[in-house]
């Protein structure tokens, strides 16, 4: 999986940056998406790998704070990308004709650049917080890899104000994103039900459908993660539900990016047989 993740969606960068037909707003924030997809796993999954095959579990202190860092970086990175691929979305379906002006080159990579910019102060915050937090009465940390929470539950120092702070970066970092999302496609149906063809209508959300399947793929396990009530296996569950969200979805992306998109298809044949003449 982790192979696949990763030859997958640097495949997805690499034919983006060759291709002169996808240098195009939707395909250069999914060029981010997938290097951002690259990092999340590589930061947690080969240390996951190493334990299986080691049965050695131990992390120092140092190395858990970076793969803190560069996990919640990432994946406060994923949710912009995502909002600025659903903002594309709609731009594309709702103003056709003005679709050119509005994401013009300077917007999008300012769009990107703030993507990368607040998720990477976001978790460096944290990380300084981490960092100070004395860790007295446990080393050891019920998870697969360094959780904020699961961080929080065996430090023995007072985390009520870092707690709050982690609320209104929640609701900052994923609730308002997601409103934009959803609200985004509530505009992008609506558009949708106005075409009168039904060729038309299947046209406009064919466009949608990628992006879409991603955002469900993205957002259930987390969804599910953070409203389920609390109970005596909720820990296992959430190791489940992060494994899901952290090794299966970005696996998927590649698939669903490509396997029915045409420009992908096409700048592989044209791969192919560079190859072959070569």
């Amino acid at each position: 999986m982790y192979l696949l993740t990763v030859n997958g969606n640097l495949l997805i960068t690499g034919l983006i940056y060759l291709e002169d037909r996808l240098h195009t707003p939707m395909y250069f924030f999914l060029g981010n998406l997938s290097m951002a997809d690259v990092t999340y796993v590589s930061t947690t999954l080969p240390k996951l790998l190493s334990i299986i095959a080691t049965k050695d579990n131990r992390i120092w202190f140092s190395a858990c704070i970076t793969q803190l860092y560069f996990y919640m970086t990432t994946a406060a990175c994923d949710v912009f990308i995502l909002t600025s691929m659903s903002y594309d979305r709609y731009v594309a379906i709702c103003r056709p004709l003005n679709y050119y002006m509005i994401m013009n080159r300077r917007l999008y990579v300012l769009m990107a650049a703030f993507s990368w910019a607040i998720s990477i102060m976001n978790s460096l915050m944290y990380s300084c917080f981490i960092s100070t937090l004395s860790f007295c009465s446990s080393h050891t940390i019920d998870h697969f890899f360094c959780d904020l929470n699961a961080l929080y539950a065996i430090t023995t120092s007072d985390t009520r104000i870092r707690e709050i702070i982690m609320i209104i970066g929640d609701i900052v970092l994923a609730f308002v994103p997601f409103s934009l999302t959803i609200a985004s496609y509530v505009g992008i149906i609506r558009s949708i039900l106005k075409i009168n063809s039904a060729e038309g209508r299947f046209k406009a959300f064919s466009s949608c459908t990628s992006h879409l399947t991603t955002v469900m793929l993205f957002y259930g396990p987390i969804l599910f993660l953070y409203t389920q009530p609390k109970s005596i296996d909720s820990k296992t569950q959430d190791k489940i539900l992060s494994l899901l969200y952290m090794a299966v979805v970005p696996m998927l992306n590649p698939f669903v990016y490509t396997l029915r998109n045409k420009n992908f298809l096409g700048a592989l044949r044209n791969m192919a047989r560079i190859k072959m003449t070569i």
